[in-house]
């Protein structure tokens, strides 16, 4: 309370008139870069997303509606000094007229000649070996020369390659490649070039699982696109229908664990506000929880009830 007595009601009025898109055009116009009719995001975070009034920076889970949020939240101020900026009874933080930070480079990690490892490792974790060879051959999936990782590679609509993330085939080794835009996600596209139908989930494994289960259950399975969000960031999903106006149904197989289910549900509120997002059919389709907290723990329990069946028809 003693901090409050320190503005007036009035300053705080008049400091919560400010949205932070109109802030931002006003005093930190470098920081503004558009991505969508009607969405902007900030050269500092690229996360962070403005759009339909409100705010929201998707790798700290946290967002509002006013600069002030913004002040506070964001770039640190504490409340009197962030309502008096906005007021005009102090000055603006030093570093909001500041050059944005330059993006490190991004550069994709050398390549084997072969990707016996990769296969091999996949294949253990159950992943269809046709399903690993279009990803091979597309170029969405290799081996790296240097400790033979797995390489899941996202490239933008003209195919150039904007992300890679990492999968080590012994440990518990995972990384995205610095400098990596996470607009764009690692996916094994429909053999409809039209198709309407997105399956969505949190790594590249488990999007492969999604699409190895379903083409064990389903003729169809590849009618179909999965991606890969390697998070619960809804970033490279609002870039793939941007890219992909056709998709209709969107189904949200994130993990059934506090961050998966926390991360379906950001994305079904963004929808009630995004244009993207509001064409769709949403789906919220996490794994049962019966069956492990992700797509690919589900498609090993599946496998490992499958192959007695087939070991005991064989011995007939």
């Amino acid at each position: 309370m003693t901090a409050m007595r320190r503005v007036t009601d009035e300053q705080i009025a008049r400091a919560k008139e400010w949205d932070l898109l109109s802030y931002l055009r006003t005093f930190e116009p470098r920081e503004l870069k558009r991505s969508g009719p009607h969405e902007y995001r900030t050269e500092t975070h690229g996360s962070l997303v403005i759009s339909n009034g409100k705010w929201h920076w998707f790798r700290e889970g946290i967002g509002g509606k006013t600069a002030l949020d913004y002040l506070i939240k964001v770039r640190g101020m504490d409340f009197v000094e962030a309502v008096k900026a906005l007021s005009g009874a102090g000055p603006l933080p030093a570093f909001s007229q500041s050059a944005p930070t330059p993006p490190k480079p991004f550069r994709l990690p050398e390549a084997d000649r072969c990707a016996v490892s990769v296969i091999s490792y996949l294949r253990k974790r159950g992943i269809d070996p046709e399903i690993l060879s279009r990803c091979i051959l597309n170029g969405s999936l290799y081996e790296s020369r240097n400790y033979h990782n797995c390489v899941f590679v996202g490239r933008d609509r003209s195919g150039k390659a904007r992300f890679a993330c990492l999968r080590g085939t012994f440990g518990d080794f995972k990384m995205d490649v610095e400098g990596s835009d996470k607009r764009f996600g690692f996916v094994l596209p429909s053999a409809d070039p039209h198709s309407r139908i997105l399956f969505v989930a949190e790594s590249p494994i488990d999007a492969l699982s999604r699409a190895t289960l379903r083409k064990l259950e389903a003729h169809d399975w590849d009618r179909a696109s999965y991606l890969s969000l390697s998070g619960t960031s809804p970033l490279a999903l609002l870039q793939y229908l941007a890219d992909h106006p056709a998709v209709g149904r969107v189904s949200l197989g994130l993990d059934n664990d506090e961050a998966g289910m926390k991360g379906i549900e950001r994305i079904q509120t963004m929808a009630e506000e995004n244009e993207m997002l509001r064409r769709c059919m949403l789906t919220s389709d996490p794994p049962p929880r019966e069956c492990g907290k992700d797509y690919n723990l589900m498609l090993q329990q599946k496998l490992a009830g499958i192959r007695p069946r087939r070991e005991r028809s064989f011995s007939r």
